[in-house]
Protein backbone atom coordinates (compact mmCIF):
# COMPACT_ATOMS: atom_id res chain seq x y z
CA UNK A 1 0.00 0.00 0.00
CA UNK A 2 1.23 3.60 -1.35
CA UNK A 3 -0.53 6.54 0.35
CA UNK A 4 1.48 8.78 -1.39
CA UNK A 5 0.98 7.48 -4.76
CA UNK A 6 -2.62 6.87 -3.83
CA UNK A 7 -3.22 10.58 -3.13
CA UNK A 8 -1.31 11.59 -6.75
CA UNK A 9 -4.06 9.40 -8.18
CA UNK A 10 -6.55 11.27 -6.60
CA UNK A 11 -5.60 14.28 -7.18
CA UNK A 12 -4.48 13.50 -10.95
CA UNK A 13 -8.44 12.42 -11.78
CA UNK A 14 -10.40 14.55 -9.09
CA UNK A 15 -8.72 17.60 -9.23
CA UNK A 16 -7.61 17.59 -13.26
CA UNK A 17 -11.05 18.16 -14.54
CA UNK A 18 -9.97 19.38 -17.44
CA UNK A 19 -8.08 15.87 -18.15
CA UNK A 20 -10.38 13.93 -16.15
CA UNK A 21 -13.23 15.00 -19.18
CA UNK A 22 -10.79 14.76 -22.27
CA UNK A 23 -10.64 11.17 -21.71
CA UNK A 24 -13.85 10.85 -21.87
CA UNK A 25 -14.72 9.12 -18.77
CA UNK A 26 -18.23 10.43 -18.21
CA UNK A 27 -19.03 9.43 -21.88
CA UNK A 28 -17.64 5.94 -21.04
CA UNK A 29 -19.44 5.73 -17.82
CA UNK A 30 -16.65 5.02 -15.76
CA UNK A 31 -16.86 6.36 -12.37
CA UNK A 32 -14.70 8.04 -10.35
CA UNK A 33 -13.44 5.67 -7.94
CA UNK A 34 -12.31 3.09 -10.84
CA UNK A 35 -10.62 5.58 -12.16
CA UNK A 36 -8.86 6.76 -9.27
CA UNK A 37 -7.77 2.89 -8.86
CA UNK A 38 -6.86 2.18 -12.45
CA UNK A 39 -4.33 5.07 -12.26
CA UNK A 40 -2.94 3.82 -8.68
CA UNK A 41 -2.45 0.64 -9.64
CA UNK A 42 -0.62 1.47 -12.87
CA UNK A 43 0.64 5.63 -13.20
CA UNK A 44 1.10 4.99 -17.05
CA UNK A 45 -1.86 5.73 -18.82
CA UNK A 46 0.00 3.65 -22.50
CA UNK A 47 -1.10 0.65 -20.29
CA UNK A 48 -4.42 1.54 -19.43
CA UNK A 49 -7.23 0.06 -21.49
CA UNK A 50 -5.38 -2.22 -23.83
CA UNK A 51 -7.34 -4.82 -26.37
CA UNK A 52 -6.30 -8.40 -25.54
CA UNK A 53 -7.98 -10.33 -28.21
CA UNK A 54 -11.74 -8.99 -27.83
CA UNK A 55 -11.95 -7.99 -24.74
CA UNK A 56 -10.13 -5.05 -23.46
CA UNK A 57 -8.50 -4.76 -20.20
CA UNK A 58 -8.34 -2.49 -17.83
CA UNK A 59 -4.12 -2.63 -17.12
CA UNK A 60 -1.69 -4.59 -19.41
CA UNK A 61 1.10 -4.83 -17.36
CA UNK A 62 4.54 -6.82 -19.22
CA UNK A 63 3.32 -10.33 -17.40
CA UNK A 64 -0.27 -9.48 -16.39
CA UNK A 65 -3.57 -8.03 -16.31
CA UNK A 66 -5.46 -5.89 -13.85
CA UNK A 67 -9.17 -5.44 -13.73
CA UNK A 68 -11.12 -3.09 -11.31
CA UNK A 69 -14.19 -4.34 -10.68
CA UNK A 70 -16.22 -2.55 -8.46
CA UNK A 71 -19.48 -5.22 -9.07
CA UNK A 72 -21.11 -7.45 -11.33
CA UNK A 73 -18.47 -10.24 -12.01
CA UNK A 74 -20.91 -12.05 -13.53
CA UNK A 75 -20.74 -9.61 -16.54
CA UNK A 76 -16.53 -10.39 -16.15
CA UNK A 77 -16.72 -13.90 -16.62
CA UNK A 78 -16.30 -13.66 -20.91
CA UNK A 79 -13.71 -11.54 -20.34
CA UNK A 80 -11.82 -13.69 -17.47
CA UNK A 81 -11.67 -17.02 -19.16
CA UNK A 82 -9.96 -15.33 -22.31
CA UNK A 83 -7.56 -13.31 -20.21
CA UNK A 84 -6.96 -15.93 -17.76
CA UNK A 85 -6.21 -18.35 -21.17
CA UNK A 86 -3.24 -15.91 -21.62
CA UNK A 87 -1.34 -14.94 -18.30
CA UNK A 88 -2.08 -13.78 -14.33
CA UNK A 89 -4.99 -11.83 -13.98
CA UNK A 90 -5.50 -9.62 -10.69
CA UNK A 91 -8.77 -8.08 -9.52
CA UNK A 92 -9.07 -5.37 -8.13
CA UNK A 93 -12.02 -5.47 -5.67
CA UNK A 94 -12.82 -1.78 -3.23
CA UNK A 95 -14.80 -1.90 -0.22
CA UNK A 96 -16.25 0.87 1.53
CA UNK A 97 -14.18 1.30 4.87
CA UNK A 98 -15.30 4.74 6.11
CA UNK A 99 -17.90 6.19 4.09
CA UNK A 100 -19.84 9.61 3.99
CA UNK A 101 -23.24 10.01 2.46
CA UNK A 102 -24.01 13.22 0.41
CA UNK A 103 -27.65 13.28 -0.89
CA UNK A 104 -28.56 15.45 -3.97
CA UNK A 105 -31.61 16.57 -5.33
CA UNK A 106 -32.15 16.16 -8.82
CA UNK A 107 -35.01 18.66 -9.25
CA UNK A 108 -32.88 21.47 -7.51
CA UNK A 109 -29.62 20.54 -7.66
CA UNK A 110 -29.20 21.20 -3.99
CA UNK A 111 -26.07 19.10 -2.52
CA UNK A 112 -26.43 18.13 1.59
CA UNK A 113 -23.66 18.67 4.27
CA UNK A 114 -22.06 14.98 4.16
CA UNK A 115 -23.03 12.52 6.81
CA UNK A 116 -20.47 9.82 8.23
CA UNK A 117 -22.09 6.34 7.71
CA UNK A 118 -21.76 4.50 11.20
CA UNK A 119 -21.07 1.06 9.18
CA UNK A 120 -17.61 -0.16 8.92
CA UNK A 121 -16.75 -1.55 5.25
CA UNK A 122 -15.04 -5.49 5.50
CA UNK A 123 -12.88 -7.77 3.39
CA UNK A 124 -15.85 -10.48 3.30
CA UNK A 125 -18.38 -7.52 1.48
CA UNK A 126 -16.61 -9.08 -1.74
CA UNK A 127 -18.17 -12.56 -1.04
CA UNK A 128 -21.50 -12.56 -2.72
CA UNK A 129 -19.70 -11.46 -6.29
CA UNK A 130 -17.26 -14.03 -5.28
CA UNK A 131 -19.75 -16.59 -5.96
CA UNK A 132 -20.88 -15.47 -9.18
CA UNK A 133 -17.02 -16.62 -10.37
CA UNK A 134 -17.21 -19.47 -8.06
CA UNK A 135 -16.02 -21.77 -10.44
CA UNK A 136 -12.97 -20.03 -11.84
CA UNK A 137 -11.54 -19.15 -8.26
CA UNK A 138 -9.40 -21.61 -8.21
CA UNK A 139 -7.65 -21.43 -11.64
CA UNK A 140 -3.95 -20.62 -10.89
CA UNK A 141 -3.90 -17.77 -12.99
CA UNK A 142 -6.45 -15.40 -10.63
CA UNK A 143 -5.51 -13.10 -7.99
CA UNK A 144 -7.82 -11.02 -5.98
CA UNK A 145 -6.72 -7.75 -3.97
CA UNK A 146 -9.91 -6.38 -1.78
CA UNK A 147 -8.84 -2.32 -1.38
CA UNK A 148 -10.50 -0.69 1.61
CA UNK A 149 -10.92 2.92 1.06
CA UNK A 150 -12.27 5.91 2.53
CA UNK A 151 -14.57 7.54 0.36
CA UNK A 152 -17.82 9.85 -0.28
CA UNK A 153 -20.92 8.26 -1.53
CA UNK A 154 -22.91 10.97 -3.33
CA UNK A 155 -26.63 9.60 -4.14
CA UNK A 156 -29.95 11.17 -5.56
CA UNK A 157 -32.96 11.44 -3.63
CA UNK A 158 -35.10 9.27 -5.81
CA UNK A 159 -35.89 6.48 -3.59
CA UNK A 160 -38.81 4.81 -3.55
CA UNK A 161 -39.25 5.43 0.59
CA UNK A 162 -40.97 8.58 2.47
CA UNK A 163 -37.23 10.66 2.65
CA UNK A 164 -36.51 9.34 -0.92
CA UNK A 165 -33.34 7.27 0.49
CA UNK A 166 -34.52 3.72 0.58
CA UNK A 167 -33.91 2.45 -3.31
CA UNK A 168 -32.00 5.33 -4.36
CA UNK A 169 -29.56 5.44 -6.97
CA UNK A 170 -25.92 6.28 -6.60
CA UNK A 171 -24.15 8.86 -8.81
CA UNK A 172 -20.56 8.69 -7.63
CA UNK A 173 -18.18 7.53 -5.12
CA UNK A 174 -15.35 9.76 -5.04
CA UNK A 175 -12.52 8.79 -2.96
CA UNK A 176 -10.58 10.52 -0.03
CA UNK A 177 -7.83 8.26 1.60
CA UNK A 178 -6.85 3.87 0.96
CA UNK A 179 -6.73 2.45 4.22
CA UNK A 180 -5.61 -1.09 3.30
CA UNK A 181 -4.72 -3.87 0.76
CA UNK A 182 -5.74 -7.81 1.09
CA UNK A 183 -4.33 -10.06 -1.54
CA UNK A 184 -5.07 -13.64 -2.24
CA UNK A 185 -2.65 -14.90 -4.63
CA UNK A 186 -4.05 -19.19 -4.38
CA UNK A 187 -6.76 -21.21 -2.93
CA UNK A 188 -5.47 -21.34 0.49
CA UNK A 189 -5.17 -17.69 1.18
CA UNK A 190 -8.86 -17.88 1.74
CA UNK A 191 -8.48 -18.30 4.56
CA UNK A 192 -7.73 -14.91 5.14
CA UNK A 193 -11.64 -14.60 4.70
CA UNK A 194 -12.79 -16.10 7.25
CA UNK A 195 -12.76 -14.10 10.42
CA UNK A 196 -9.97 -14.87 13.07
CA UNK A 197 -12.71 -15.52 15.93
CA UNK A 198 -13.44 -18.51 13.82
CA UNK A 199 -11.49 -21.59 14.49
CA UNK A 200 -13.63 -24.88 14.60
CA UNK A 201 -17.48 -25.59 14.67
CA UNK A 202 -18.88 -22.69 13.49
CA UNK A 203 -22.03 -22.13 11.11
CA UNK A 204 -23.67 -19.20 8.93
CA UNK A 205 -24.88 -17.93 12.15
CA UNK A 206 -21.74 -18.09 13.50
CA UNK A 207 -20.24 -16.36 10.34
CA UNK A 208 -22.85 -13.75 10.38
CA UNK A 209 -21.78 -12.52 14.30
CA UNK A 210 -18.37 -12.15 13.32
CA UNK A 211 -17.97 -10.73 9.69
CA UNK A 212 -20.70 -8.09 9.80
CA UNK A 213 -22.60 -9.80 6.77
CA UNK A 214 -26.29 -10.73 6.52
CA UNK A 215 -27.03 -14.55 7.36
CA UNK A 216 -27.79 -14.67 3.59
CA UNK A 217 -24.61 -13.35 2.52
CA UNK A 218 -22.71 -15.48 5.55
CA UNK A 219 -24.11 -18.48 3.92
CA UNK A 220 -22.90 -17.53 0.20
CA UNK A 221 -19.50 -17.16 1.90
CA UNK A 222 -19.15 -20.27 3.48
CA UNK A 223 -20.60 -21.76 0.06
CA UNK A 224 -17.27 -20.02 -1.68
CA UNK A 225 -15.10 -21.38 0.74
CA UNK A 226 -16.10 -24.99 1.08
CA UNK A 227 -16.16 -24.21 -2.30
CA UNK A 228 -12.60 -23.44 -2.81
CA UNK A 229 -11.24 -25.29 0.17
CA UNK A 230 -10.36 -23.38 2.71
CA UNK A 231 -13.34 -24.49 5.32
CA UNK A 232 -14.69 -28.48 6.04
CA UNK A 233 -17.87 -29.23 6.58
CA UNK A 234 -17.52 -31.48 9.83
CA UNK A 235 -20.97 -32.16 10.99
CA UNK A 236 -24.49 -30.64 11.19
CA UNK A 237 -26.36 -28.60 14.16
CA UNK A 238 -30.08 -28.85 13.13
CA UNK A 239 -30.42 -28.12 9.20
CA UNK A 240 -27.09 -26.14 9.52
CA UNK A 241 -24.03 -27.13 8.09
CA UNK A 242 -21.12 -26.48 10.79
CA UNK A 243 -17.59 -25.72 10.07
CA UNK A 244 -13.72 -25.45 10.66
CA UNK A 245 -10.94 -23.96 9.18
CA UNK A 246 -8.90 -26.28 6.41
CA UNK A 247 -5.44 -25.05 7.12
CA UNK A 248 -4.31 -27.12 3.82
CA UNK A 249 -6.87 -26.91 1.20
Amino acid sequence: MDKQLFRQACDKIINNKALYLSKGIGTLGEKTLHSVLKNYFQPDEDCHEIKITRYVADIVNRNSIIEIQTRQFNALRKKLECFLAETDVTIVYPVANTKWLIWIDETTGEITKKRKSPKIGQPYEIFPELYKIKDMLSHTNLRLCIVLVDLEEYRYLNGWSKDKKKGSSRYDRIPVDIVDELYISSPAEYIKLIPKTLTCGFTAKDFKAASGLSIKASQTALNVLYSIGAVMRTGKSGNAYVYSRNQTP
